[in-house]
């Protein structure tokens, strides 16, 4: 039977990227929710061509437009963020791919697993915020989480047939982004322009300036503890220019898995929707002959120290990786309206980290709170007013 998939954030790179998989292969895939929050333009035109069920625009302001548009052909308007959270409860969706980025999925995702969804997650800060809650709530519900990260979902393809065998470690292979082999002096200088023009991947504004940060790496070792349970010690970042590897996992015994292909995000996403199938595509394959050659060589952490101090909220927990990710959004957003330089994006972070009040085992009341607080705190330090 064809699997009715929700799309929450389906006007983002990954939204759209999962639209084009559903594209791909109209007899697998349809799509039963999109949602958006401020894209309505493009919402209706996706909504015109794939004809879901449901469609929530999550800013309010917007849903008049949307309406007018979509509900003479037979398409529900809803709108609202508690819209999107409450759309999943609907029995004809049979998987979630979360793609809105940010905070903002935590929510969503709880609301997914509250009512045993399958959710295919390419939101690595919720379980970066939350990942203990979230965890919980997975297996109360017997709901599974499949990665759509294309890290993740290479560990977990390594691990798959595993079962129980033991690791050694796990290895999250990093691009090095648009700043590799550049000094620290020349950093103070670079703008979001430079920032955003990343070697390999087409992404969001936002998870690009994580890249050049390598805060999308450090983010990504805390979501691969929760995701496959495994100690922070074991979790190590290599960086891997040609981002062929997409990551390994070194067992006990000495063998290492490593899950190769060419960098295109349709994989990891058109895996986690046909899981546990493989569907044949017209991607073109790894050529291995093509290949000059694969380097490996050890992230800057002086340098890029933002993946140190995720690292460092990993090993603290409690409610130390929320106040990493609030402090974080803050400080990308104010380098990329230009109110501080690529330097500074640390530094906030790291003074947040210091001054915010430790909970060493919050509820969803503390993890918002803390994200509240921090973010404030943030702005404050700044002098930045939202």
């Amino acid at each position: 039977m064809k699997k009715q998939i929700a799309i929450l954030g389906s006007t983002g790179s990954i939204g759209m990227k999962a639209l084009e998989v559903i594209k791909t292969f109209p007899d697998y895939f349809g799509a039963e929710v999109l949602t958006a929050f401020n894209n309505a333009d493009l919402l209706i035109k996706q909504a015109i061509e794939f004809k879901p069920n449901v469609v929530v625009i999550g800013n309010d302001n917007y849903y008049q437009k949307v309406f007018d548009v979509l509900d003479p052909i037979d398409i529900k308007v809803y709108a609202g963020n508690r819209a999107i959270e409450q759309v999943l409860e609907m029995e004809s969706i049979d998987q979630v791919l979360l793609g809105i980025g940010g905070f903002s999925g935590l929510k969503p995702l709880l609301s997914a697993l509250h009512n045993k969804k399958s959710v295919a997650l390419a939101n690595k800060e919720s379980l970066v915020v939350a990942g203990d809650l979230v965890s919980k709530i997975a297996r109360e519900n017997n709901a599974p989480i499949i990665p759509v990260d294309s890290e993740h979902s290479a560990i977990f393809q390594c691990l798959i047939g595993e079962h129980n065998n033991p690791i050694d470690k796990i290895v999250l292979t990093a691009s090095g982004g648009p700043f590799r082999g550049i000094s620290k002096k020349i950093l103070e200088q670079v703008k979001p322009s430079d920032a955003l023009k990343h070697p390999i991947w087409r992404m969001g504004n936002k998870v690009t300036i994580d890249s050049a940060t390598l805060m999308n790496k450090g983010l990504e070792a805390i979501e691969a503890h929760w995701l496959f349970d495994i100690a922070p010690s074991k979790i190590e970042v290599i960086v891997h220019p040609q981002a062929i590897i997409h990551s390994m996992v070194y067992f006990a015994d000495g063998v290492v898995k490593a899950q190769l292909g060419i960098p295109d995000m349709f994989v990891p996403i058109q895996f986690a929707l046909s899981y546990p199938n493989r569907i044949p595509n017209k991607l073109p394959s790894l050529d291995l002959l093509q290949l000059k050659q694969l380097d490996f060589e050890a992230p800057d952490i002086k340098k890029f120290r933002n993946l140190a101090l995720a690292f460092e909220a990993l090993e603290k927990g409690g409610n130390m990786p929320c106040i990493l990710n609030a402090a974080n959004e803050i400080a990308v957003q104010a380098f990329l309206t230009e109110r501080i330089g690529f330097n500074q994006i640390p530094e906030v972070i790291e003074k947040s980290m210091q001054t915010s009040f430790f909970i060493k085992k919050p509820t969803l009341e503390d993890y918002l709170e803390t994200d509240k607080l921090t973010r404030e705190k943030a702005l404050r330090s700044l002098k930045i007013t939202e």
